[in-house]
């Protein structure tokens, strides 16, 4: 489905990913790991259609993805209805009066009529459990309630593919767990889910795969998630985690835990 082959990019100079390639299949759930600005964040713009390689390709469902295609409003509308991105910040990517016209947006984007829109919005309000939030302003919801709203904008354009830049940043623990039953379920249900996170209790759940970049904007590991975590030198090499960090098994899953000073 995704295929990126010896990309390179950079903002003003400074490299921001460093030959990187990499095959994603439908349905796979990945993790893409790694220290602050090792480049996880560039690479989900990229596979976005946000920024375009310096060099080398990008092809989504066999087709290379180009500047210059996406300057094409139906390619451009195609490929924005396949892939759906959940920025880190939902303010980033909510701007209408209400959650209503927040979610309608995509739909009407794509000339939806008005029938079908609504059934997409009230869809995707059960969906993520805030029914009687559509008449609400975005500014006025929860951090955790403006996350949802974030992902509902996303899934009313129905994506084969959702990419999410640190989705448990600033969510209280009750809608961490929350959002990680609800991605396995998505991703049950046939979702290709392509993730960039710090939190290794939840990267576990979430992936079965997990890319490891270093701080020279390099891949450094391709590997089942499981096999990435039990190499906790190579997490310390890339400075994910520092000498503190040890992990433990206990009821199926490993926690990890920083030594109290």
């Amino acid at each position: 489905m995704i295929d990126i082959k010896n990309v390179t990019y950079s903002y003003s100079g400074m490299n921001a990913l460093n030959n990187i390639s990499m095959h994603i299949e439908k349905g796979e759930s990945i993790a893409l790991m790694g220290p602050n600005g090792s480049g996880k964040s560039t690479l989900l713009k990229l596979m976005n259609g946000i920024i375009s390689p310096d060099s080398g390709t990008y092809s989504f469902n066999g087709e290379e993805v180009t500047r210059k295609k996406l300057q094409n409003a139906n390619f451009s509308k195609l490929f924005h209805q396949k892939i759906g991105f959940v920025f880190q910040n939902p303010d980033t990517q909510l701007f209408c009066a209400d959650v209503y016209d927040e979610i309608a947006f995509g739909p009407r984007q794509m000339g939806m009529n008005e029938t079908d829109v609504k059934n997409r919005v009230n869809d995707c309000l059960d969906l993520l459990s805030i029914q009687g939030f559509e008449h609400r302003p975005p500014y006025h919801l929860s951090g955790g309630e403006r996350h949802k709203v974030a992902i509902a904008c996303v899934l009313a354009l129905n994506p084969d593919v959702l990419v999410l830049d640190e989705p448990m940043n600033g969510l209280d623990p009750r809608t961490q767990r929350w959002l990680v039953q609800f991605l396995m379920n998505l991703n049950k249900a046939g979702k290709t889910l392509i993730s960039s996170t710090h939190n290794l209790e939840m990267i576990q759940e979430i992936s079965n795969r997990a890319i490891l970049f270093d701080e020279s904007h390099s891949i450094v590991a391709d590997t089942e998630t499981e096999k990435l975590l039990e190499d906790i030198e190579l997490l310390k090499k890339v400075n994910l985690v520092d000498e503190y960090y040890h992990r433990h098994e206990g009821d199926g899953h490993h926690h990890f835990h920083e030594h109290p000073f």
